[in-house]
């Protein structure tokens, strides 16, 4: 088993921590210090990913497995006359759900302000179209919690185009088992892979084949493992599953994606991995995501010569306020632990 109080600690700690793609040192660095605990080897990619080194018996085959710690967020787009901020998009938000949201710019000094991102048409006191005015963002602005009335006020502070906005996650831990938080995707997975970490160095447990955990940081845009290390075989992308129409995957339930936007996944993995749910009656979903894209879809993008499959907890809502429930924490981390412990 593993340590529950462990996961959600973690989970909390990373989900606090901002790191939209483009801007993950910081967290990258809190996963090394949490990882350097339990003795493994971590390295960083040039891009910053993080790779941890789990020693095999032999290395004939090197099993991965990818989670990617970036999230969505936006960037300082423009300036206006009167001393709003315009923004674009970090990968892709909800955009209606971060009407009214708080968040802070960072400037490039390190310096910080908070904010609000809001509807030109504010006020229902006020715009005659306030309630119906289409939100995205060339409708809308960040409003500065700072005493500025032109575009030269903002600028006095230090704030420019291309400064990061952070989204405030909101995260909350329910007593009946809920975790709802902006960024559960991919935040989520990282905390359940760190967490099987910690189980396996607390057992001193050394699995059959070497694993490598690849947490990267540009996942939300496109190109988080266009490189792998070159001796991974096989991948196993570690990453939401959805809830919706037309779906079978549920907030208790460890999704398994036998196809995506990539195509299919591959067959004898994808059908291991619903043998070993099925064994153990772990709450899972076969499910199809056509408009998704892992790690997996990106690695093979980029020429990888691997076999893949895409597994993770159900969350709902995804890119707007997500929500998962320990249950589905719970069977990722069994489900992933029982495919390791198989391999022989």
């Amino acid at each position: 088993m593993y340590d529950k109080q462990f996961l959600l600690k973690t989970l909390e700690q990373i989900l606090t921590m901002d790191s939209p793609s483009g801007f993950c040192d910081r967290i990258i660095t809190e996963i090394e210090a949490i990882v350097s605990q339990f003795g493994y080897d971590f390295s960083r990619t040039n891009k910053g990913a993080a790779i941890i080194t789990v020693e095999g018996k032999n290395n004939e085959r090197v099993i991965g497995l990818s989670a990617h710690v970036d999230t969505l967020g936006a960037m300082v787009r423009s300036i206006t006359a009167d001393g709003d901020v315009k923004f674009t998009l970090v990968g892709g938000p909800s955009v209606p759900s971060l009407d009214s949201e708080y968040c802070r710019i960072r400037t490039r000094e390190g310096k910080e302000y908070t904010g609000t991102f809001l509807s030109t048409s504010p006020s229902v006191h006020v715009y005659e179209d306030s309630k119906i005015k289409q939100r995205i963002p060339e409708n809308m602005v960040v409003r500065i919690d700072e005493c500025v009335q032109s575009k030269e006020d903002v600028q006095a502070l230090g704030i420019m185009n291309g400064d990061f906005i952070f989204i405030e996650p909101k995260t909350q831990i329910t007593k009946s088992g809920f975790v709802k938080s902006r960024f559960l995707d991919d935040k989520a997975s990282v905390a359940c892979l760190l967490t099987l970490l910690e189980s396996w160095s607390t057992k001193k447990y050394i699995p059959e084949f070497t694993v490598k955990i690849f947490i990267s940081t540009y996942e939300e845009v496109g190109h988080g493992s266009s490189y792998i290390p070159s001796d991974i075989t096989e991948m196993i992308a570690v990453d939401m599953g959805c809830i919706g129409d037309d779906l079978a995957c549920s907030e208790y339930d460890v999704s398994i994606c036998a196809k995506d936007s990539g195509g299919p996944y591959d067959y004898k993995m994808t059908s291991e991995l619903i043998d070993l749910a099925k064994s153990e009656m772990l709450p899972f979903a076969v499910d199809i995501y056509p408009m998704y894209g892992s790690d997996v879809v990106a690695a093979l993008r980029g020429g990888n010569d691997i076999k893949g499959a895409l597994i993770g907890p159900g969350v709902h809502a995804s890119h707007g306020m997500e929500r998962t429930h320990i249950s589905a924490l719970d069977a990722t981390i069994r489900l992933l632990s029982m495919y390791i412990e198989s391999q022989k």
